[in-house]
């Protein structure tokens, strides 16, 4: 079953069962999925998984940024809203690699690419993030890469 298909039932369910919250965050992912859709494959196409933890990591990302205004603006109430939907989201995310993974991850990258120096980060990056396939923030993959080429 695919992420998307997944939503789809489990939005279903949320609608018989009348949560409205996490009905509402269904329904909010389920619309920035079809519209990544459309941008990269027209009307008829879908996404791959991959590609939907990448739409799901953006709304997560969308309400990590909502949480610190609402702080900011003095409206626990909003930002306590965000973080029980950013648990929702968090049910369809893979699992996040650990620091051991993340190390083991990046040294098979290195020596595939056969890097020597920083001059190679990129193709190292390139091999690295494609085996991460979303499960590791982007900036911590670069700063294990960086540590691992010095």
């Amino acid at each position: 079953m695919t992420i998307q298909e997944e939503i789809d039932a489990d939005l279903k369910d949320a609608m018989r069962s009348r949560d409205a919250e996490r009905l509402s965050v269904l329904r909010l992912v389920k619309s920035a999925l079809t519209h990544a859709a459309i941008e990269k494959r027209g009307a008829a196409g879908g996404l791959a998984d991959s590609e939907a933890v990448g739409v799901i990591r953006k709304q997560v990302k969308q309400r990590l940024d909502s949480i610190e205004s609402f702080e900011k603006g003095g409206r626990p109430e909003l930002a306590a809203k965000e973080r029980k939907e950013i648990d929702f989201l968090a049910g369809y995310l893979p699992k996040p690699l650990d620091e051991d993974e993340i190390s083991q991850l990046v040294k098979d990258a290195v020596a595939q690419a056969g890097a020597t120096g920083k001059a190679q980060m990129g193709a190292v990056m390139k091999i690295a993030t494609e085996k991460a396939a979303g499960r590791v923030e982007g900036k911590k993959l670069s700063q294990a890469v960086q540590k691992a080429l010095t």
